[in-house]
Parts: structure tokens; sequence; C-alpha cells
């Protein structure tokens, strides 16, 4: 492949995944207890260029580059109250955990509610676990006391979706878990704007560069064709 071509395919390419993530943001900035997503970028090796004729070094070239790694921010956002008896949020680090098909996972969002069977239970139906990992009963006049919520500290916790994480459990998290209050979303709406208008402009531009290419290609296999018919 030629490497103009390289370089434009492949900056278009993590601009991709940066417009995915960014998209995925603004659609959670009213999610409580919502982490956003950050991919950093890693330049591929630099091409070495010389003059063919002479050997002579005329300099280097950076071939594109890929996603190196995505990165959460877990940094807790502020409390908001709300009045309601089953919302929670975790003030300072930590997780909450809910029992899912897939196993335990945990998350910061604490929008809870009461199951049939009069236990707590997220937006999903997943049930939520003391710090003992049993579930939690709702008592009678529709209550739980904050300190019969588990708040996990977890070990390379990774998003899964849901607003939940997996990871491995490593004890009591040194937060504490608040009633009638929610955890804020992770996302600058603002911010984030701006950075997708950025990241737009980005993959205009390295479409551009592949239009750029393609009718500089065309005109060349035109000359070609009419070089060869005289």
């Amino acid at each position: 492949m030629d490497p103009g071509l390289q370089i434009a395919a492949s900056g278009m390419l993590t601009e991709q995944v940066r417009q995915d993530q960014l998209t995925n943001d603004l659609a959670n900035a009213s999610t409580p207890g919502y982490k956003t997503d950050e991919s950093s970028q890693q330049s591929f090796d630099a091409l070495l260029l010389a003059n063919t004729s002479t050997g002579q070094t005329i300099g280097t070239l950076d071939t594109g580059v890929q996603i190196d790694r995505t990165v959460t921010d877990l940094a807790p956002a502020s409390l908001t109250s709300t009045g309601e008896p089953l919302d929670f949020g975790i003030a300072g680090s930590g997780f909450f955990a809910v029992r899912t098909a897939q196993g335990t996972q945990y998350t910061r969002d604490g929008q809870f509610t009461t199951s049939a069977q009069g236990l707590l239970v997220d937006a999903n139906g997943n049930e939520v676990l003391g710090q003992a990992g049993a579930p939690i009963k709702v008592e009678a006049n529709g209550t739980v006391p904050a300190s019969s919520l588990g708040v996990f500290n977890v070990t390379n916790p990774v998003q899964q979706g849901d607003n939940n994480f997996t990871g491995v459990a490593a004890g009591r998290a040194s937060g504490v878990a608040q009633s009638g209050v929610l955890e804020g979303s992770g996302v600058d709406p603002a911010q984030t704007v701006v950075e997708m208008i950025n990241s737009l402009q980005a993959y205009n531009a390295g479409e551009k560069v592949l239009q750029t290419f393609d009718q500089t290609m065309q005109r060349s296999a035109t000359s070609v064709g009419s070089l060869s018919g005289s």
C-alpha cells in the first residue's frame, strides 16, 4: 500500500474509534455514575526516506497511527440529592456489586429499585449485594439502610456495558454508601461536543487525502493509457 494511503487510512480508523467513544459518552451525559473511556494513540515506526539515485538520506516519514490503549477515568463525580430512598451514591472510591447472568459485576450507578421478591435490584433486575455477597432485602417501608450495601475495592476494573465493570474484588473500599443521592455522570457535555468536532475535522482531513490520491491515480492511469495508444 502507498504510504500516503496507509497514513490517511490509519488516522481515519483511529478517529472512528474516538467518535464512537465520544458519541457513547454524550449519550450517557445523564447516566448516574457513568465513567468515560479515553484512548491514546501510538505512531507506527517511521519510514526512512532516501534518494534512490544517490542514496542520500532525505528524512523520515511517519507511517500512521493506531489505538495504543483505552483507559477509563474512574475519578468520583459529585453526589446530587434525589430524596429517593433507593437511590445510593458512594462518597469516595469503591463500587457497588450486582449479581448478573455473567457473574458478579460492579457499578457506581446506584439508581436501584425493588424486585417482585422484595430484593434491592438495579435497572436491569440484577440483585445488589451486601459486603458478604448476599442479596439485600428491602424493608417493609420501602427503604434500605445504606450500611447494608457492599462497597468494594476492585482491582483492574474493565468497563463491560450497562454501566458495569468486571474485576477482582479486594476487600472493602474506603468509600461510604449514602442513601437518597446519586453520583453524577463523568461526562462534560460541552467539552465532549468540542472533542467530537475536532475528531470529525481530523477524519475529514484524512478523507480528503484519500480522495486526492484516488484522483491522482485515476489521472495517472488515464495518462498511461493515452501513451500506450499513441
